[in-house]
């Protein structure tokens, strides 16, 4: 059995800085990853993927160049899915290399297989073609993130029916595509195929886009959606899904129908926690596959830390880098980091991009905050008019 003073479970943005931060301060570390290749969700299915394939679009599609006089840059039409990912692929394989330097800079162990607690020291890796693993940690950090969430009435064999996992993996570009879910994922999702010339169709339950959105920004996003073709269904829920030869046919609540080519479901992420063994060591989880934490990201356990997509809000990979710095300088006595700025920024990579950090109108009514508003429009700007982008914001409340 190999003894470290670290044991981290996942190779995210959250498990590769928390293990470097350790490392750097002279502590022995492993990283135990379950994925053939290193950096989780953040570089090889989410972040990086969904932010380069907005790129792409805006330059197969020169949707940047429409608002500039004279240029009438016209969509590619033969544009097929190896142009679409191709960009994508490349990215993706580049900064893995560079995590991968990363881990080998701090010489940390990086151990491949499927991790799972023998008791709240050891953990035990499986690895496919070769024996398991016993590994002593003295403190552990689990940096395992999210996966899709599947709901159990939605035929996923059907290969029209995607998450935001496998849509990485789709075969050919359809003509139509329907987005369940406006959170995140799926107002990016909706942007980048409206921008190539989809026929989109993007449907939420809820009664406007991107709830932790100042109402202003938030409408202003659905009318630049508006603007790209979506058809946008708010207030409006799945009643019955059907894949038909011809069609996937889509049965509303309120009755309407929508038939696409393909679907992809956007409908939220859960904690990649499951077959990790956590209740043989008491910590409990969510039904959503969430951890709980405390301010220093202690589990119950308090040598089992967790940071990162796994403890949910707000899943975002620069925040769930600095979550693993705080643990890891907590669980060390480091005197380095002691805690995560309280004021965060959060962008959506959509069509526009929509970004935010502070409080909004809604948030300073709710809590009794007097406030001002200031605005500042894109248009009434010389570097807008110059640029050919006349419907930005800023806005101010203060």
């Amino acid at each position: 059995m190999t003894h470290y003073d670290l044991i981290v479970i996942g190779s995210g943005p959250a498990g590769e800085k928390g293990a470097a931060q350790a490392a750097y301060f002279g502590k022995r570390v492993a990283i135990v990853e379950q994925a053939p290749e290193v950096g989780g969700t953040g570089i090889n299915t989410g972040t990086i993927p969904s932010k380069t394939l907005r790129e792409t679009a805006l330059y197969f599609s020169g949707i940047q160049q429409r608002g500039l006089y004279g240029v009438d840059h016209q969509m590619k039409k033969d544009l097929t899915v190896n142009d679409f990912l191709y960009r994508e692929r490349e990215v993706v394989r580049s900064l893995g290399s560079l995590v991968l330097q990363n881990i080998a800079r701090h010489h940390i162990d990086l151990i491949h297989g499927q991790a799972s607690f023998e008791d709240q020291h050891i953990v035990r890796v499986r690895r496919a073609g070769d024996e398991d693993l016993l590994l002593r940690g003295d403190v552990i950090l689990i940096a395992t993130g999210s996966l899709p969430s599947r709901p159990r009435n939605i035929p996923f064999g059907d290969p029209r029916l995607y998450d935001s996992d496998s849509i990485l993996r789709m075969e050919r570009m359809p003509r139509s595509l329907a987005v369940v879910g406006a959170g995140v994922i799926g107002c990016e999702y909706t942007t980048i195929f409206a921008a190539l010339g989809l026929d989109v169709t993007l449907i939420d339950g809820r009664n406007r886009l991107l709830a932790f959105l100042d109402g202003e920004l938030s409408d202003r996003l659905r009318q630049h959606m508006e603007a790209l073709n979506v058809d946008v269904r708010l207030r409006e829920d799945i009643k019955h899904l059907e894949p038909r030869p011809d069609a996937v046919h889509i049965t509303l609540g309120s009755g309407a129908t929508v038939d696409v080519d393909c679907v992809l479901l956007a409908a939220g992420r859960l904690g990649n926690t499951s077959g990790l063994g956590l209740d043989k060591i008491g910590i409990p989880v969510s039904d959503r596959g969430l951890l709980s934490v405390n301010e220093r990201y202690q589990t119950v356990v308090p040598h089992i830390y967790a940071a990162g997509d796994v403890i949910g809000f707000p899943a975002l990979a620069a925040t769930s880098m600095e979550q693993a710095r705080v643990a890891m300088v907590h669980a060390f006595d480091l005197k380095y980091k002691a805690r995560v700025a309280p004021l965060f920024p959060l962008a959506v990579y959509s069509i526009p991009e929509v970004a935010m950090a502070g409080e909004t109108e809604e948030s300073c009514r709710q809590n009794t905050i007097d406030y001002c508003v200031g605005r500042a429009y894109y248009q009434q700007n010389a570097r807008g008019q110059i640029a050919g982008d006349l419907n930005g914001l800023v806005k101010l409340v203060f």
